[in-house]
């Protein structure tokens, strides 16, 4: 619920706020006193498009903060609260603010946090909707006209659609994977062709892993071949001796002194010196190996160096060392497993495909099957609140076709018929107008007037509205070109629309503004600061709004007819509220 708006330098508004209650809000005033910016306000809270020229004339920035109270049901908005961290007042209540420079530039804040606008729309668009003469006339697109029998047929169409749209997703991709490989045949081939070329460039020289790494520790040992040969058999000598007492035979006759002592300190070390032979026989074990493993000559030299010359050959194309060399080969013959039988690939996808489209089909079949029950239902409902709206007899149809499919990749069969599967159906959804019983429905774009427009609009808001609770709903005259018992009609519907929604309402109408719980008007002056018209934003009581009435009612003012015109007006509606 939108429980105050503040407004700056907005328009004609210099300053100008209001607290707003639940229930049916009447927003009126003169032609030319700022009615609509307020629904410019609130469609800026919305994450509207900022127009500088909306700038109020000499001011460097408008400004626009709304106080919204949260649902008791958070889910909707708790993601997006969560993720820019806004502060919650300790009374459950938000503020929403966005800022519009002279300059164009707009900055959106969320209970005190920056963030983007579409930050800012996709939370106040859970708690707020716009209804304005522009959306008036979306409702005769076809898309709008399928979004609004979606929301009527509710959870249930909206999982299908969403599995649908899923199908058709892995559908679509998998068709494009196919197109491509039909028009890269030619780059298909040059590529197979490279990748074949590595893959026998690769196994002809047969590299091993880490065998460049292990080439570099032999030949830098082939260069000082008889130094190390020397050194290791130095080592070998003193260890397992060759020529006079080795290690081995010294430890041996250290025992054997240890074991003859008759001091057991001595005899305790032992253990000590068993530990020493095992140690030093193993390193004598490792030099014999080590020795054996060295070329007999350095002549071996010339052929180690001539291996690494072609393993380089082989990681100067491919990786930057040999293990990455073999991880390339591996993959190229993965990818060739692909691409080497075009055809046998074409297949498998064409197969793959055809299974898509069928799950598409399907899913498909269910939606149209769905929209087509609930199209019923909405119609009945919506003629039935046409006939409260003084539209005589006429009444609303809701027709569900598919939409047409030639040759186009992406037609399904529906029931024995082709179709176009688009993004949101196979359906065509088109609301018509049934000027009189026994004539044939027209389709609204052609046959419903503004007024009717208006009407049929609403009609469809309070339908659309049952299921539902909460939430703000705000109409920019929607009873335009319509009066009389019509006008009253709508207050009517507007005031039980109020029942489960906080509705706010621009209108120039006193039938409707008289249904209202809340009424504010806004008034101008000139020659304020610098001369400049103001506005104000005032919230009447009931002796106020009589005289508002009466001043809305073909200009009477505070004369006594229309105070008394205005009066019983008044009492009218109040008493049928009270009924209802």
């Amino acid at each position: 619920m939108l429980e105050e708006l503040s407004i700056r330098s907005l328009g004609v508004l210099d300053s100008a706020s209001a607290q707003f209650h639940p229930g049916f809000t009447a927003l009126t005033g003169e032609t030319g006193a700022g009615k609509t910016m307020i629904v410019t306000s609130l469609r800026l809270l919305s994450g509207g498009r900022a127009d500088a020229g909306r700038v109020r004339t000499g001011d460097p920035k408008a400004i626009v903060e709304g106080r919204f109270r949260l649902p008791e049901d958070r889910s909707a908005v708790a993601a997006v609260l969560e993720e820019v961290g806004a502060d919650i007042d300790d009374d459950d209540t938000l503020i929403a603010a966005r800022t519009v420079n002279a300059d164009g530039r707009s900055r959106a804040h969320l209970g005190g946090r920056s963030v983007p606008v579409g930050t800012l729309a996709q939370l106040t668009g859970e708690l707020l909707a716009i209804h304005g003469q522009n959306d008036q006339l979306r409702l005769i697109r076809p898309e709008q006209q399928r979004a609004a029998l979606d929301r009527y047929a509710g959870a249930t169409a909206a999982s299908t659609l969403t599995k649908y749209r899923a199908a058709r997703a892995e559908w679509v991709a998998l068709l494009d994977e196919l197109d491509r490989l039909r028009a890269n045949s030619r780059d298909i081939a040059l590529e197979a062709d490279r990748l074949r070329f590595g893959v026998d460039e690769i196994d002809a020289v047969a590299p091993e892993p880490g065998e460049d790494a292990d080439l570099i520790a032999t030949i830098r040992r082939m260069t000082d071949l008889e130094d190390i040969r020397r050194t290791a058999v130095t080592a070998q000598d003193i260890v397992a001796g060759s020529e006079g007492m080795s290690v081995v035979d010294g430890l041996g006759t250290v025992r054997s002194l240890l074991e003859s002592a008759s001091d057991e300190a001595l005899r305790g070390l032992q253990p000590r010196v068993e530990e020493a032979l095992t140690v030093v026989a193993d390193l004598g074990s490792e030099l014999t190996a080590y020795l054996g493993g060295l070329p007999e000559d350095a002549g071996d030299l010339d052929s180690l160096l001539n291996r690494q010359a072609e393993l380089k050959s082989l990681t100067r194309k491919y990786a930057a060392d040999i293990d990455g060399v073999l991880a390339w080969r591996d993959q190229a013959q993965h990818r060739l497993s692909q691409i080497e039988d075009p055809e046998g690939a074409v297949e498998e996808l064409e197969a793959r495909s055809v299974t898509a489209r069928d799950k598409v089909a399907e899913l498909a079949t269910k939606l149209h099957a769905q929209r087509t029950k609930y199209a019923k239902g909405l119609a009945t409902k919506v003629s039935a609140e046409l006939t409260g709206l003084a539209m005589g007899g006429s009444a609303m149809s809701v027709t569900v076709t598919l939409l047409p499919a030639d040759d186009d990749r992406l037609a399904v069969e529906i029931d024995g018929h082709r179709a176009h599967a688009g993004g949101d159906g196979v359906d065509r959804v088109e609301f018509g107008l049934v000027a009189h019983k026994g004539a044939a429905p027209l389709p609204i774009a052609k046959s419903a007037s503004g007024g009717e427009l208006s009407r049929v609009m609403l009609a469809l808001e309070v339908v659309l509205a049952e299921p539902d609770s909460g939430g703000v709903m705000v109409f920019d005259e929607v009873d335009a070109g319509v009066g009389g018992a019509a006008a009253v009609q709508i207050g009517a519907r507007l005031a039980r629309l109020a029942r489960r929604h906080q509705v706010i309402v621009v209108t120039h109408l006193p039938q409707v503004a008289a249904f209202a719980d809340n009424h504010l008007v806004i008034g101008k002056s000139g020659g304020g600061d610098r001369g400049r018209q103001t506005s104000t934003l005032t919230t009447l009581d009931r002796d106020e709004r009589v005289a508002e009435l009466a001043r809305m009612l073909a200009g009477l003012g505070d004369s006594e007819t229309g105070r008394a015109h205005a009066e019983e007006l008044l009492s009218t509606a109040e008493q049928a509220r009270t009924e209802a």
